[in-house]
């Protein structure tokens, strides 16, 4: 099937001011535009969903395999986001997913893929990102949502958000799937060790295939302390 939406904008023939050939071409663009983002985007936030977030990952990680350029994962849940719903229902729930939103489409880069996973649960994909590049990130979006209100019909909510950060090398045999649940096997630590905090890969762990600095490995244990 032709993509009509990689030509330029039809014209008209010489000599005729309207066409609705042309017309019904340019509408057929705007739809298949718009039926593409509608494919690959969540309706609530806006954000990427996991389908879309599967196809970017494993071209990433194609990519690392052949460039030696690092991809980084970082995976959050948002802390008790049952309570949430639960005491000031669904709605507010919705408000608080699209702030979500909002704060880490801010904190990224325009190469930058934020996905929401599921639920109350994010994956965002970093191109050609170290660990120590990736646990700021994670750390920047786990400040701001802890210092974000969220306005509500009835009060006010503040949430937090618990984080894990892994990192595809090209030495690595991992799929796509295998690197998400090695992020999501972090954040499950992280809400283990109380919440609202980044857990990432150790450095010694991948410092070989990585190449990390012993000044890089120090600044990760200086924000974020030794979690193997």
């Amino acid at each position: 099937m032709t993509d009509l939406s990689t030509h330029d904008a039809p014209v008209c023939p010489v000599g005729e001011p309207v066409c609705s050939v042309v017309d019904r071409v340019v509408e057929l663009q705007n739809e298949v535009e718009t039926l593409s983002e509608l494919i690959r985007t969540d309706n609530l936030t806006g954000l990427y969903n996991q389908r879309y977030l599967i196809e970017t990952l494993e071209l990433e990680m194609e990519r690392t395999r052949r460039t030696g350029r690092f991809t980084a994962i970082v995976m959050f849940d948002l802390d008790h986001f049952k309570q949430v719903n639960d005491t000031w229902g669904h709605e507010s729930g919705n408000a608080v997913l699209k702030k979500t939103a909002e704060v880490v489409g801010k904190a990224i880069r325009k190469l930058d893929v934020a996905c929401r996973y599921g639920g109350e649960e994010f994956v965002i994909v970093l191109p050609n990102t170290g660990l120590i590049e990736a646990a700021f990130v994670a750390e920047r979006i786990r400040y701001k949502l802890e210092a974000s209100t969220i306005l509500v019909e009835g009060g006010e909510i503040n949430v937090t958000a618990s984080f894990g950060v892994d990192i595809f090398t090209e030495h690595q045999k991992a799929t796509a799937e295998e690197l998400i649940s090695r992020a999501d096997g972090y954040l499950y630590d992280a809400k283990e060790n109380g919440r609202n905090q980044v857990n990432h890969v150790p450095a010694e762990k991948i410092s070989h295939e990585a190449q990390i600095s012993i000044d890089e490995r120090d600044a990760i244990f200086d924000m974020f302390g030794d979690q193997e």
